[in-house]
């Protein structure tokens, strides 16, 4: 005879996983804005240029920040520092660096 299943055990091992799961997803998105230096925005502006980066449906825009964001990650591996020059004059470009990593994080 078979051994009867726990399903109250499988499901409470799965809401664990997806407990961790969100917990890693938002650890990684706090990583992301702190390694594009978007954390030196208020959370206003940060707020307003994801709001702006969610609402665009201009698929070259898109396409344009993913290309930029992967160019971002590929560079940060090899390079140890922070550049200085990410303060002001970049920060149209800390919420494109943000683009592709939460389309990767909801692909993995």
């Amino acid at each position: 005879m078979r051994k009867p299943r726990d399903y109250d055990a499988e499901l409470k091992a799965l809401e664990d996983k997806a407990r961790e799961l969100k917990t890693r997803k938002v650890q990684q998105l706090g990583e992301l804005v702190i390694a594009t230096g978007a954390d030196a925005l208020t959370a206003d502006e940060l707020a307003g240029a994801l709001v702006v980066l969610a609402e665009t449906t201009d698929a070259g825009k898109r396409e344009a920040w993913a290309k930029r964001g992967a160019a971002f990650f590929q560079g940060r591996s090899r390079r140890s520092a922070p550049t200085p020059d990410r303060d002001t004059g970049s920060a149209q470009a800390q919420p494109g660096g943000a683009q592709p990593a939460s389309g990767g994080t909801g692909a993995a």
